[in-house]
């Protein structure tokens, strides 16, 4: 509610979201089965839609036809917890401005930093209100290419700290992942994935979106649809005169 409150002081805000959490979701599209859009009361007393899709479906289903006009922006979040370095090729967050960005329009993911505190209710308005500000000065200012989406990535912020912002690449992170395995009541066996907290890598690594973070800043990462490893295509081009089949 925060960030749709903000919004809707600079612009006409039309709320679409999923029904459930849908975290790791990355892009995942629903093809196969119908899609259920209700209206429904938000806290503040507007009206939101509440779909039983994806991040990415609810862009889809709002641009493909239940907005009457293509939206000037996309903003996707707030989500409950930092997407930064590899991690957001997992975050369904990330992947709805992928989809918006996919389709020709502005985007922008916004994440928040909700693990200092557990026991503390997370406060998302000074993310909000960020986000607003950003949203604003690229609707004022186009500044976004075709295939190009911003990262945003906020920490907590101490009210005696200015706000400051930190334009970055993205870091790497590993985890420790392992195999948890096991039987249910029924005899059946289960596999449960986990692991450890994740470490950053390295920490010190300034100009990252995790350096950013961890020392106080708010991220923005611009992030390109297109993948490709430029410096190998000529790299591997010898590969296309060789024998692949006789």
């Amino acid at each position: 509610m925060a960030l749709k409150e903000e919004l809707d002081r600079i612009a006409f805000v039309e709320v679409y979201a999923p029904d459930r959490n849908w975290s790791a979701a990355s892009r995942t599209m629903t093809f196969h089965k119908p899609l259920r859009v209700d209206q429904v009361r938000l806290l503040n007393g507007s009206v939101g839609h509440m779909t039983s899709g994806t991040p990415s479906d609810c862009v889809s289903l709002a641009v493909l036809g239940l907005l009457k006009e293509k939206p000037d922006l996309v903003v996707s979040g707030i989500n409950a917890g930092l997407n930064m370095g590899e991690d957001i090729t997992y975050s369904g967050t990330v992947a709805a401005a992928m989809q918006g960005a996919r389709t020709g329009i502005p985007s922008v993911a916004v994440s928040f930093d909700t693990e200092a505190d557990e026991l503390e209710i997370p406060d998302y308005s000074k993310a909000a209100r960020f986000a607003a500000r950003l949203a604003a000065l690229i609707l004022e200012e186009s500044s976004l290419p075709p295939g190009v989406l911003l990262n945003v990535n906020v920490p907590r912020m101490h009210h005696d700290r200015p706000i400051e912002v930190k334009v970055t690449r993205l870091g790497g992170l590993v985890y420790k992942n392992y195999l948890v395995q096991g039987k249910d009541p029924h005899g059946r066996n289960f596999y449960w994935i986990t692991g450890e907290p994740r470490t950053h890598v390295p920490p010190e690594e300034e100009g990252t979106d995790i350096w950013a973070v961890t020392n106080g800043y708010i991220s923005i990462t611009p992030i390109h649809l297109d993948m490709t490893y430029q410096p190998l295509v000529e790299g591997l081009r010898g590969w296309e005169d060789k024998t692949w089949f006789t």
